[in-house]
């Protein structure tokens, strides 16, 4: 029944292209791990919490199916097959072993946090409420913390709570097998939040084995040594992506809490030297903040050596940051780094993940673009001392058997490449739609084209009625690679102009060290009299409070102005922690804008 791992040309039809096995599910992908290197490790887990130089854990293959066994065994005293079952854990083993156990049993995965996640309490209701979990999966180091939430979670039925770490390995004895569909969902992966309220978008097992088999292709992870070195929150799309990469070819990673990297980056670095010196190439993900803040506090101490002469390092963000790239290549090419080390990604939870990426030999590279044309809609390339050029990074191409297109938002035309528009998706790893939201889902999942770019159309090999998903982003084709310039709804538009807030954002950090770079959020409000007015929320970057702001804001709008053509009609320096956040870095702009309107910005709640 297991013949053995997954050899990816498995995956691959006669052109070439990702086809999916129909009995190829996660649940299937760990039992041919099991079968075939049930002895090895598959996940380890460094503990930063209580030891500075952490304590490892490890778990094997043969101790993840019995783990995820018993757990299933649990969930189904307490859950039907298709229930939701919520894990509410801190980040370690017991977190992975509760998200394969959901599965295994038949339900649906609904991959959150526990309570104790700071400034994420309305996120986790908001999702809590929407799922709907006829159980929740957590530890007895947040037991209290669990109840006290529950306790607070009413107008729903409460879910039974399971404690991962008290179940003992005979349940899995009581386990009842199920067959699980490639189609069914396997996980309700919770979106971010960064232009909007957390959605649960319905993730089946076509598109979780679909995509991390493009990942695979995309960036040449074949060689079955290969080990992820991961400190991303598991409850993202990239965090479960790191877990999911092994289940696919056998291999295992080391992961870490976000904290513990925040706290101290060395320990990122230094879990992805430690395995390239065993001679095992490494691949990690992070977004942008993660490469800036390595390169300013991740450097080895004095008479420490690390290697990264063999790491792959995926870098998503919209737009990917050119000088985060920079940075860290800087810091980290005398410790090996290949120039080609880095990858610059686009992707999207409503795609799984990853939908392009740059080639495995290929290093970033970054285009300089007329900043009136971008406005307009057309990318026009010009030299990187053109007063107009604004930089942006290749994301590649897309992924293998995916398709996207560049479309008028509005008119749901086709653009020839060059043109600014929003991304259009269609493919097997694209999600089945928004959990409880047929309408949102049809309108996002089920778009359709009402013109194609004629013979240089990039959707030939889709049939003319086919759905497609609308993505919310800005993005351009240019020799056959994608731009992510940024997002749809965060574009500022003013007296008739569009401007990308990355763009503006970046003018103001350069113009005084006042501002907190990476930490500046430009956005648009009414000015009262039927128009738009700009406004900037800026932190302070560090030991600059008794500085005397206004020579600092005065800097500011004089470079939007003479850069831009832009008057700032306000300039808000706020305190460390103002300006909101994703717990993935990413800004929250429509969040601020929102504060901004109702007048607590920057105040303490």
């Amino acid at each position: 029944m297991y013949p053995g791992l997954l050899q990816v040309d498995d995956c691959l039809d006669g052109d070439g292209l990702v086809v999916v096995p129909p009995t190829l599910t996660i649940d299937a992908l760990i039992e041919r791990c099991i079968y075939s290197v049930g002895e090895q490790t598959a996940y380890r887990y460094i503990d930063f919490s209580r030891v500075s130089d952490g304590v490892v854990s490890e778990i094997t293959w043969n101790q993840v199916g019995v783990r995820a066994t018993a757990v299933a065994a649990a969930v189904q005293r307490h859950a039907h097959p298709r229930d939701r079952v919520a894990v509410l854990a801190p980040q370690g083993l017991d977190y992975i072993t509760g998200f394969f156990g959901a599965i295994k049993a038949g339900t649906v995965a609904v991959p959150l946090f526990a309570p104790e996640l700071a400034g994420q309490a309305e996120r986790l209701d908001t999702a809590m409420r929407d799922a709907r979990p006829s159980v929740v999966l957590t530890t007895s180091s947040v037991r209290d913390l669990i109840v006290g939430f529950l306790d607070r979670l009413t107008g729903m039925p409460r879910p039974q709570v399971i404690l991962l770490d008290e179940l003992p390995d005979t349940s899995a004895r009581d386990f009842n097998p199920v067959h699980i569909d490639i189609g069914d969902v396997c996980h309700l992966q919770y979106s971010g939040g960064a232009t909007r309220a957390p959605v649960g978008i319905e993730i089946t097992h076509r598109a979780m084995v679909t995509n991390l088999v493009q990942m695979i292709l995309a960036i040449d992870l074949h060689d079955r040594n290969t080990h992820g070195v991961s400190w991303l929150p598991l409850y993202h799309d990239m965090g479960l992506s790191m877990i999911g990469f092994p289940t696919v070819y056998g291999g295992h990673t080391t992961l870490m809490s976000p904290t513990a990297f925040i706290r101290r980056p060395q320990r990122w670095i230094k879990a992805m030297s430690d395995e390239i010196r065993l001679g095992r190439p490494v691949v990690t993900a992070a977004p942008n903040l993660a490469y800036d803040w390595a390169a300013q506090r991740g450097l080895p101490d004095d008479g420490e050596t690390v290697d990264l002469s063999n790491v792959t390092m995926i870098i998503g963000s919209e737009p990917v940051s050119y000088g985060a790239i920079a940075a860290f290549t800087d810091a980290f090419a005398p410790h090996g780094l290949p120039a080609s080390a880095i990858k610059p990604s686009y992707g999207i939870a409503e795609a799984t993940l990853m939908v392009a990426t740059t080639g495995p030999q290929q290093a970033p590279a970054v285009v300089h673009f007329d900043r009136a044309e971008l406005g307009r809609g057309r990318a026009a390339p010009v030299n990187a001392d053109d007063p107009a050029a604004v930089p942006h990074v290749s994301c590649g191409r897309l992924a293998n058997n995916l398709q996207a297109v560049i479309v008028d938002p509005a008119a749901g035309a086709e653009l020839p490449d060059g043109s600014v528009g929003e991304i259009w998706l269609h493919g097997a790893n694209i999600g089945r739609g928004y959990w409880r939201r047929r309408a949102e889902s049809e309108q996002t999942f089920g778009a359709r084209l009402t013109a194609r770019d004629g013979a240089h159309s990039r959707a030939r090999a889709v049939p003319t009625d086919a759905r497609w998903l609308r993505t919310g982003d800005l993005g351009f084709f240019l020799n056959g690679e994608l731009f992510v310039p940024g997002r749809l709804i965060d574009l500022i538009t003013i007296d008739g102009r569009a401007h990308y807030p990355d763009d503006i954002e970046l003018t103001a950090a350069d113009a005084s060290s006042l501002l907190r770079r990476g930490y500046i959020i430009a956005f648009s409000v009414p000015d009262g009299s039927g128009g738009q007015k700009l406004v900037l929320a800026c932190e302070r970057a560090p030991g600059t409070a008794r500085k005397d702001p206004q020579p600092g804001i005065d800097a500011v709008r004089a470079a939007v102005a003479k850069r831009h053509g832009l008057s700032v009609a306000d300039v808000l320096l706020l305190p460390g922690g103002a300006v909101p956040r994703t717990t993935s870095g990413k800004l929250r702009r429509r969040a601020c804008r929102e504060s901004y309107l109702d007048g607590t910005l920057g105040k303490k709640s």
